[in-house]
Formats: structure tokens, sequence, C-alpha cells
């Protein structure tokens, strides 16, 4: 192996072994100035469920995907999940077109920079995050496979609000 290809194998190796996985936890979103993100205020996520989206605008099933999105929101926000959908285009009007077209119910964030998407080391458009209410990453989905997806997506955000714990009795 020349030093050339030696020197690009341990930096991918190390790429793959710094990618967020189940049971890590997940950078905070709390803060988007910290991680480089605009856009949109992320509601309280303590304690809650997330789904965090990574999407691009040239990205044929993260288009897809946010009609889905969409339906969870509005099945599962009353009930503890917060979506929260971060873009990684360099250009800003490309991702405020995706943004104004599809109008999501729920907030869309910009990883201009790719900070967060590089932290995360992402592996495809779109990938999504589940975390549970102690935000660490319990579920991940790579891609986007319509029903598939969708019913996978409720059964565990299903899984993750029954343990959540329930409210105080009037």
């Amino acid at each position: 192996m020349s030093p050339r290809s030696l020197l690009l194998f341990l930096a991918a190796a190390s790429l793959a072994s710094a990618a967020i996985k189940v049971g890590d936890p997940f950078p905070s979103l709390a803060t988007p100035g910290v991680a480089g993100l605009a856009g949109a205020k992320l509601p309280d996520t303590t304690g809650k469920i997330v789904l965090v989206d990574f999407w691009a605008s040239w990205c044929a099933p993260c288009k897809a995907s946010f009609p889905v999105l969409a339906k969870l929101h509005a099945d599962y926000a009353a009930r503890g999940l917060v979506i929260a959908a971060v873009g990684l285009d360099e250009k800003p009007a490309a991702a405020e077109g995706f943004v104004k077209k599809l109008a999501p119910p729920f907030p869309t964030l910009h990883d201009r920079q790719q900070k967060l998407v590089k932290q995360v080391a992402v592996p495809a458009m779109p990938t999504s995050y589940l975390l549970g209410p102690d935000g660490r990453v319990r579920f991940v989905h790579q891609g986007f496979h319509g029903d598939a997806t969708e019913r996978d997506l409720r059964a565990q955000i299903e899984q993750l609000l029954a343990e959540l714990p329930k409210p105080a009795s009037p």
C-alpha cells in the first residue's frame, strides 16, 4: 500500500469510527449558533423524543420524506415528539427554496458549513436519528424507503413515547 493510500485509508477509518451510532449521545441542537446552524428556533427538547433528519435540496428521497415527516409531526408532536430537519446545502437559496416549496410544519435548520453533518458523520442523504428522552441515539434510518420507513418510524416512536413518564392525573 502506498503512503498516500495508507493516509486515505486511515482518514476514512477515523471518520467511520467517529460516526454517531445507536447508544451515543447526540450533539446538542439547543444552541444553534454554536453548532453553526441557522434557521428556526427549536422547541425545548428536554425529556422529549427527537427525530433529527438530515436532508439536502438536491436529494429526491429527501423531498419524498418531508410529507411523511409532516404526518409524523401532526400525529405525535402533542405527545412529545420534536422533529428537527437539518439541511446541508452550501447555498442558502437552495435550502430556502426547498423549505418554501415543501412548507414543513416542523423546524428546519441550515448547516451551511456542514459542522454538525461532519460531527455526526452522516452517511447518506437523507439520514434520520431518533433520540430517546435522554438525548441518546436509539434508532438510525439511512435513506428513505417510503411506507417501510414510515412504518418503522411509527413503531419506534410509539416505543419511545411509551417510555416517557405519564402525566399526573388531576
